[in-house]
C-alpha cells in the first residue's frame, strides 16, 4: 500500500478528537464504537439483537412445524415415511414449482440466501444485509422444509437472525464496524435459539461468519446467544434435542477406531462438497422454476426408497441414536442423503446445509460402530457413541468449524463424555477433508469460485473491526472554483489544515489542496490550485477496510467523510488521508 499523500504537519496532529469541536454524547459513543470501545452500549444492543432474532427464529420454527403437522400423519413432525408413496412423490415437486415460481417472479431481483449470502455481505459489503434476501428467505425455507425437501433449519435461521442484527445497526445509524458485530450476535442468536445450544451459536458465529476472536466482539455475541436461547425455551421447553444415556469411549483402545472414523467422515464431507459444486454448477442456463421442479423429483424419487431422507431429519437421528437402525439402513441414508441433498439445494432450492450434514454423520457413523461392534471382540462404546461423534466430524469437516461441531454434539445431548473423542473426531475429520481430499469448506469453496475468499487478506479483515470516524479532519474551508485572489489569500491568513474546492452537482467538493502548495503556487503565479488531487465521497460510518480499499484503488486521493442529512442529500464533515490512516494504524 502506498501512502503519498502527506503534509508535514499531520505529524504533530492528534487524529482521534478534534478539540475544537464539541460533540454531543451521542456522537461520543458513535467514535467509542468506531474504535471498538462501547462495551456497555454493545452488550445492550446484544439483548436487543437477541430478543428480535429469538422473536423471528420462533416464528419462523412455528410456521413451518404448524405447516408440518396439518400434512403429516398424526400431526407428527419429519414424520414422512407415513405418507402413502405418491404423497411422498409429489409432495417436494409441488413445494419445488410453488418455490420456483416465487423466484421466478417476487425473488427475480436478487434470490440470493443462507449462510454464504451472509459471510459474503458481511465481509465485503459493510455487513449490509438487506430485508428483502431474508424475506426470500422466511418463504422458501418454510416451503422447502414443509414440502420434505432434505434441507436444513439451521442455515435459514442464521440468515434471518443476521439480518436482524444488520438491521437494527442500520436503523441506529451506526458505523458499519460495528454491524459486523450486530451480525455475529444475530448468528449466535439464531443457532442458540433454533438448536437450545447458546455456546455452539456463540462459536458457530465467531469461526463460520466473522472468522476472529475479540475480546469486544465477544461479550455482546454471548449475551445475545443467551438471550435468544432463553426466550426459545419459554416456546419449546428446556429439554435437550437428542436424549440419549450417558456416552463415552470405554477405553484408550478404541482411540485409533475414533480417528478412523474421523478420517471416513473427512472424505464424506469432501464428496460433499464436491457434488454440491458441480450440481450447482450445472443446469444454470435453466430457469429456476426448471431447476427446482428437477430437484423436487429427485427427492421425491429418492423418497418413494428411502423416506427417512425427506424433511430436516432430526427424527432419523434419533432412531439413530437409540439403535433403531440397522447397518443396511444406515448406508442406505447416507447415500440417499448425499444425492437427495446435492440435487435439491445445488439446483436452487434455498434451504440449510447444517441439518443434512449431521443426518448424514450420524447414519454413518452408526453404521460403522455397528460394524466395529460385531467384528471387534474389545468393549466398545457403542454404535451410539460413534452416531454422534460422526454428527460432530462431518459438521465440522463440511463448514470448517471444529469449535462450533464440538460444542453442539455436547449441547445437543449433555454428553461429556464425548468431549475427548469428539476433539479427535472432529479434527482428523477437518485435517482429512483439507489436507487428503484438498477440500475447503463449503461456503468459503462457493466465495472462492467467484474470486472472493475472506480470509485472503488478515489485515483487511482486521481493518472491518474499525471505523474513520476518529480519522475524519475536519479542519477544512471548502472554495468555490471562481475565488478572487483576494478570497485566496483570506483563506490563507488564518489557513485550515485543508481547502476544499470544485464542487460537482450535489454540491460536495472534489478536489483537494494543501494551503502550503496553494502558497507555494500564488508565489510562484502558478495557477491558485495547481497540484490539488481528487477528493472521493465516503459515508463517515464506513470502516477502515473500505477506506483502505477506496483508496487503494484511486490512486493519488483523499476520502471526503460524508453524512446523511434527508431527503437524499448529504453534508461532508471532513477528509481522511492516507498519512492519517498510517499515522494511526501503521507506524
Amino acid at each position: 500500500m502506498a501512502f503519498t499523500l502527506y503534509d508535514a504537519r499531520d505529524a504533530n496532529r492528534a487524529p482521534m478528537v478534534n478539540p475544537i469541536v464539541r460533540m454531543t454524547p451521542s456522537q461520543s459513543q458513535q467514535q467509542r464504537l468506531s474504535i471498538g470501545r462501547a462495551p456497555v452500549l454493545m452488550a445492550g444492543l446484544g439483548v436487543i439483537v437477541g430478543a428480535l432474532t429469538a422473536l423471528v427464529v420462533i416464528g419462523f420454527r412455528l410456521l413451518y412445524e404448524s405447516g408440518q403437522s396439518a400434512l403429516l400423519p398424526g400431526g407428527m413432525l419429519g414424520n414422512y415415511e407415513a405418507l402413502p408413496a405418491w404423497q411422498r412423490l409429489l409432495l417436494p415437486i409441488a413445494g419445488a414449482g410453488l418455490i420456483g415460481l416465487y423466484m421466478r417472479h417476487a425473488a427475480r431481483s436478487d434470490p440470493r440466501t443462507g449462510i454464504g449470502f451472509v459471510i459474503e455481505r458481511t465481509t465485503y459489503h459493510e455487513a449490509l444485509l438487506p430485508l428483502r434476501n431474508a424475506i426470500h428467505q422466511l418463504v422458501v425455507a418454510t416451503i422447502a422444509i414443509v414440502s420434505g425437501h432434505s434441507v436444513g433449519r439451521e442455515g435459514p435461521s442464521v440468515h434471518l437472525g443476521a439480518t436482524a442484527g444488520s438491521q437494527v445497526g442500520q436503523w441506529l445509524g451506526l458505523p458499519h464496524n460495528s454491524l459486523r458485530t450486530l451480525v455475529a450476535c444475530g448468528t449466535a442468536a439464531a443457532i442458540g435459539a433454533s438448536f437450545n445450544t447458546p455456546l455452539a451459536g456463540v462459536a458457530f458465529a465467531m469461526e463460520v461468519v466473522v472468522m476472529e476472536y475479540t475480546i469486544a466482539g465477544f461479550l455482546p455475541v454471548i449475551i445475545a446467544g443467551v438471550t435468544a436461547t432463553a426466550l426459545a425455551r419459554l416456546v419449546f421447553g428446556t429439554g435437550i434435542v437428542f436424549s440419549v444415556p450417558v456416552l463415552t469411549i470405554e477405553g484408550l483402545h478404541e482411540l485409533p477406531l475414533v480417528l478412523v472414523l474421523g478420517l471416513l467422515l473427512g472424505g464424506l464431507a469432501a464428496v460433499f462438497i464436491r457434488l454440491l459444486r458441480i450440481v450447482g454448477q450445472a443446469l444454470t442456463h435453466w430457469p429456476p422454476l426448471r431447476r427446482t421442479l428437477t430437484g423436487g423429483l429427485i427427492v421425491g424419487l429418492i423418497g418413494l426408497v428411502v423416506p427417512q431422507v425427506m424433511g430436516i431429519g432430526y427424527d432419523t437421528i434419533a432412531a439413530t441414536l437409540a439403535g433403531e437402525l440397522g447397518i443396511a439402513l444406515l448406508i442406505a441414508i447416507v447415500a440417499a442423503k448425499l444425492v437427495a441433498t446435492t440435487a435439491v439445494i445445488g439446483l436452487g432450492v434455498p434451504g440449510g446445509i447444517i441439518g443434512p450434514t449431521l443426518v448424514m454423520g450420524a447414519a454413518a457413523g452408526g453404521a460403522v460402530g455397528l460394524v466395529a461392534e460385531s467384528m471387534i471382540a474389545a468393549p466398545l462404546g457403542g454404535p451410539a457413541l460413534y452416531a454422534l461423534l460422526g454428527m460432530g466430524a462431518m459438521m465440522g469437516a463440511t463448514l470448517r468449524a471444529p469449535l462450533a461441531a464440538l460444542t453442539a454434539m455436547l449441547e445437543l445431548t449433555a454428553n461429556p463424555g464425548i468431549i475427548m473423542p469428539g476433539m479427535l473426531t472432529i479434527a482428523a475429520a477437518t485435517l482429512s477433508a483439507r489436507e487428503i481430499f484438498q477440500t475447503d469448506s463449503i461456503h468459503h469453496l462457493a466465495l472462492g469460485e467467484r474470486g472472493l475468499d475472506p480470509r485472503r487478506n488478515p489485515l483487511l479483515q482486521a481493518a472491518s473491526r474499525l471505523g474513520i470516524l476518529q480519522l475524519i479532519d475536519p479542519h477544512c474551508r471548502q472554495l468555490a472554483a471562481s475565488t478572487p485572489a483576494d478570497g485566496i489569500d483570506a483563506a490563507l491568513a488564518a489557513p485550515p489544515s485543508w481547502l476544499l474546492h470544485d464542487a460537482g452537482q450535489d454540491g460536495l467538493p472534489t478536489r483537494l489542496s494543501d494551503p502550503a502548495t496553494l502558497r507555494d503556487n500564488r508565489h510562484a503565479g502558478r495557477a491558485a490550485f495547481a497540484g490539488s488531487i481528487p477528493l472521493l465521497a465516503i459515508d463517515e460510518k464506513a470502516s477502515l477496510r473500505e477506506a483502505i480499499e477506496q483508496l487503494r484503488e484511486a490512486g493519488d486521493a483523499a476520502l471526503l467523510a460524508t453524512r446523511p442529512v434527508g431527503h437524499g442529500t448529504v453534508e461532508w464533515q471532513g477528509i481522511v488521508t492516507r498519512t492519517a490512516i498510517y499515522r494511526a494504524y501503521l507506524s
